[in-house]
C-alpha cells in the first residue's frame, strides 16, 4: 500500500511540475511569436509602400545573411532544422542570440520578398527562449531537453493557431516514425498556454472555410490514395530541390554576401518576368486556392524554385509556409487536371498532405487539418496525409530527423541515423535485392496454392 502511495504522489507531483514549467514556457513563447508576427506585419506594410518593393531583394538577402553570420551563426537556414539537431546533439542547448537575430533576419526576409516561412523563427525563438529559462532553473540535460521540445511545439502552435496539432508536431518531428510520450503532456500545456497568450496579445488566425466535405465512397477513397500519392511525390521534389539548392549555392567559392546578392537577382528575376505571387509568404495565393480558385499549373513547381533559391543564397526563414503554398497548389492542381467540382477541398487536403510526407508527421498533419477545416475533412486528410507520409520514404525536409522506424520491410535501413546520412545508393540496391526477393516469394506462394488447387 505504501509503495502504492508514493507512486501516485510521485506521479502528481510530476504532473504539477510539468504543468507549471510548460505553462511558463507557453506565455514565453506566447509573447515572442506576438512580437514577431507584429513585427512581420508592420515591416510587410512599410517595404509595401514601395512601388516595385521586390527589387529590393538583393540588399535584403544581404541584410539578413550579415546579421546570421555576424552576430548567430546557429540562426542560418530554416531554423526548424537547427533546433532538431540541438534537441538531438546539444540536449537542447541553444543561445539566447539566436531569439533576436532569428526574429530580426526572418522579417527582413519575408517582409522583402523572400519566399520561406514564419514557422522556423517560432521553433527557434520557442526553443531558445525554453533553453534559456532551463539555464536559469539550471535544470540537468534531460529537462532541459523536455522543455525545448515543449518550446518547439509552442512555437508552431501559437504562428499557425492550431494548439492541439502544434504539440503534436514538436513532439512527432524528431524521430521519424515515434512519438515523444514523455513530453506529450508538457507539450500540450504549452501549446494551448501559448495559443491563448498571443490571441490575448492580439495575434489572429483567420481560418478559412473549404467547401462541403464530400460522403466516404469507395471512389473517394480512392481518389485519397491518388491525391496522397501525388502530394508525396510533390513533397520528394521539393525535398530535392531544396537539397540541391544548398549544394549549388555552396558550391559557390563566393563571398556569402555575393552569394546573397546573386539569390536575390534570381528572386527579381521570378517577380519581373513569372510571378509576383511566388514572392513572400503567398498567403493569398493559399486563401484563393482554399476558396476554389484555380491556380496557374505550375504555381507547385515555380513555388518549390523560389524557396530554395531563398535559402540557399543567405535568406531566413521556415519552410512549412511553403509547403503550404506548395500542397495547396498540388491539391489544386490534381482537382484541375481530373475535373473534380470540389476544388477547394482538393486544395485544403493537398495542403496538409504535403506536409505530413515533407516533414514525416502524418499524425500532426491529419489533426491540423481537423483544426483548420474542421472535423469532417479526417477521413480524407487522414487517409492522403498516410499515403504522402509512406511515399516519400527515407527523406525529408530536415536532415537531422532521427529515422525511428522502417517504412517497408522490403527496404532494409538502418534505424537511428540522421536521415541525411544515409546512403540513397544503398538504399537503392538493397530495394533492388529485396524487390526481386518479393517477386520470387510471391511466385513460391502461387505454386503452392496451385498445388493445393489440384
Amino acid at each position: 500500500m505504501n509503495r502504492k502511495i508514493v507512486e501516485q504522489v510521485t506521479l502528481l507531483a510530476s504532473v504539477i511540475k510539468w504543468a507549471s514549467y510548460a505553462s511558463i514556457v507557453g506565455v514565453l513563447v506566447g509573447g515572442g511569436t506576438t512580437a514577431f508576427l507584429k513585427a512581420l506585419s508592420w515591416t510587410s506594410a512599410q517595404y509595401a509602400k514601395v512601388p516595385d518593393y521586390y527589387l529590393l531583394l538583393p540588399l535584403t538577402l544581404v541584410v539578413s545573411t550579415l546579421l546570421v553570420r555576424w552576430f548567430a551563426p546557429d540562426a542560418a537556414g530554416h531554423g526548424t532544422e537547427k533546433v532538431i539537431e540541438a534537441v538531438h546533439q546539444k540536449m537542447g542547448r541553444i543561445s539566447v542570440m539566436v531569439v533576436p537575430v532569428k526574429l530580426a533576419a526572418t522579417v527582413i526576409t519575408l517582409a522583402g520578398g523572400g519566399s520561406a516561412g514564419k514557422e522556423g523563427p517560432c521553433a527557434q525563438i520557442g526553443a531558445g527562449l525554453a533553453s534559456s529559462f532551463a539555464s536559469l532553473l539550471r535544470l540537468n540535460d534531460v529537462d532541459r531537453r523536455k522543455l525545448v521540445i515543449c518550446g518547439i511545439s509552442a512555437g508552431f502552435a501559437t504562428v499557425f493557431g492550431t494548439p492541439i496539432a502544434g504539440a503534436l508536431f514538436g513532439v512527432e518531428v524528431l524521430v521519424l516514425g515515434q512519438v515523444f510520450y514523455d513530453v506529450l503532456f508538457p507539450s500540450f500545456v504549452a501549446g494551448i498556454i501559448g495559443f491563448h497568450v498571443a490571441g490575448k496579445l492580439g495575434a489572429s488566425y483567420p481560418h478559412p472555410a473549404t467547401e462541403i466535405i464530400p460522403a466516404v465512397t469507395g471512389w473517394s477513397f480512392t481518389e485519397m490514395i491518388l491525391l496522397g500519392i501525388w502530394c508525396g511525390l510533390a513533397a520528394l521534389l521539393f525535398i530535392e530541390l531544396m537539397q540541391l539548392g544548398h549544394r549549388l549555392f555552396g558550391r559557390l567559392s563566393w563571398h556569402p554576401v555575393v552569394k546573397a546578392i546573386f539569390g536575390g537577382a534570381l528572386m527579381v528575376l521570378i517577380g519581373r518576368f513569372v510571378s509576383q505571387r511566388y514572392l513572400g509568404l503567398g498567403l493569398d495565393s493559399i486563401d484563393a486556392a482554399l476558396k476554389g480558385q484555380v491556380l496557374p499549373f505550375d504555381a507547385t513547381f515555380m513555388k518549390m524554385i523560389a524557396t530554395s533559391i531563398t535559402l540557399g543564397s543567405g535568406g531566413s526563414g521556415g519552410v512549412v509556409t511553403p509547403i503550404f503554398f506548395i500542397g495547396t497548389a498540388a491539391g489544386n492542381l490534381f482537382a484541375s487536371l481530373f475535373h473534380e467540382p470540389l476544388v477547394a477541398t482538393f486544395s485544403a487536403i493537398g495542403m496538409v498532405a504535403l506536409l505530413a510526407g515533407a516533414a514525416n508527421t502524418p499524425i500532426a498533419a491529419s489533426v491540423m487539418a481537423m483544426e483548420l477545416f474542421g472535423a469532417g475533412i479526417a477521413p480524407h486528410a487522414g487517409v492522403a496525409c498516410m499515403v504522402s507520409f509512406l511515399i516519400v520514404g527515407y527523406r525529408s525536409i530536415y536532415p537531422s530527423q532521427i529515422l525511428g522506424i522502417q517504412k517497408s520491410t522490403s527496404l532494409k535501413v538502418e534505424t537511428g541515423r540522421p536521415l541525411g546520412q544515409l546512403n540513397p545508393e544503398k538504399l537503392q540496391d538493397r530495394l533492388a535485392i529485396s524487390f526481386p526477393a518479393f517477386i520470387v516469394k510471391g511466385a513460391k506462394v502461387l505454386g503452392k496454392g496451385r498445388k493445393i488447387r489440384k
